[in-house]
């Protein structure tokens, strides 16, 4: 896909936490071939994304910032404005999470896992809404959640918590926001094919798992990134406060298929009475 392609950000101004890689960065670039300028942000400068971008001939600028800070995040949206004249996206991505027991787990790890995940996107939001309110232009701002949001995954506590968090915020700000026409989604990404996930499992071992979902394979980053594009797209402006998931039918009962397919034949057997 060419940066000339559905270009139906034109005009517009993106700011995306978390972009170095991954689901960050695919959506960061997902953003710029639809014709947005993109403030890409990472704890790290994210200059694969940004070579990226403009590879391919669109508009990008780096802000490094802590988003567990809420300082450097207003400071972040201020530069976007002052860059670009503008605000019209935020998108909230970085997270961090760490493997632990709640009752074992280190507190500096569960503490970090708490202020990237859910601070990072509360600071993000509130100072993207009001340089937004203050515009009167409207907005979109969607917040890459997880279904760790009401899935209590074991090990992952501190993450559940944050994603909870988000998934209300993320609804509440969409509530809060309406009279301003700045809308606020949710997607949710099945499991992803990211650098992240190489932090929990071996290559073999995602691998294996992949193979064992609905649909054979874990997700791309940018298949997730062309969902943010969506609900960002000013031709979606009746979707707010929804959840997108994209995950392949992942949290379909596919377990539940050796039902049938182990025992094809007890759909042809006579009822019992």
């Amino acid at each position: 896909m060419s940066v000339g392609t559905g270009r139906v950000l034109s005009g517009q101004v993106a700011v995306v936490t978390g972009a170095a890689r991954g689901i960050g960065a695919a959506t960061a670039i997902a953003l710029a071939q639809a014709g947005a300028r993109v403030v890409v942000n990472d704890i790290l400068a994210p200059n694969d994304t940004i070579t990226k971008i403009k590879s391919l001939g669109g508009q990008a600028c780096a802000a490094v910032a802590d988003v567990t800070d809420q300082a450097s995040v207003e400071a972040m949206v201020a530069m976007a404005i002052d860059q670009y004249g503008q605000l019209d996206i935020a998108v909230s991505n970085a997270a961090y999470s760490d493997r632990e027991l709640f009752y074992k787990a280190d507190m500096d790890g569960f503490q970090r896992t708490i202020n990237v995940s859910m601070w990072g996107p509360f600071y993000l939001f509130r100072a993207a809404a009001n340089a937004m309110i203050a515009a009167g232009r409207g907005g979109a701002m969607v917040c890459v959640s997880s279904p760790h949001a009401y899935r209590a995954v074991p090990g992952s506590t501190a993450y559940n918590m944050a994603k909870a968090a988000v998934d209300q915020l993320s609804r509440t700000a969409a509530c809060e926001l309406a009279p301003h026409r700045i809308r606020v989604n949710i997607v949710h990404p099945g499991w992803t094919d990211t650098p992240g996930e190489r932090k929990f499992f071996f290559e073999d071992e995602l691998m294996g798992h992949g193979s064992k979902l609905p649909w054979g394979r874990l997700a791309k980053p940018e298949e997730i990134a062309r969902g943010v594009v969506f609900l960002c797209d000013p031709n979606s402006d009746y979707i707010n406060g929804t959840t997108l998931s994209i995950d392949g039918g992942a949290l379909l009962p596919h377990e539940q298929m050796f039902r049938i397919s182990e025992r094809p034949e007890i759909s042809r057997r006579p009822e019992v009475v």
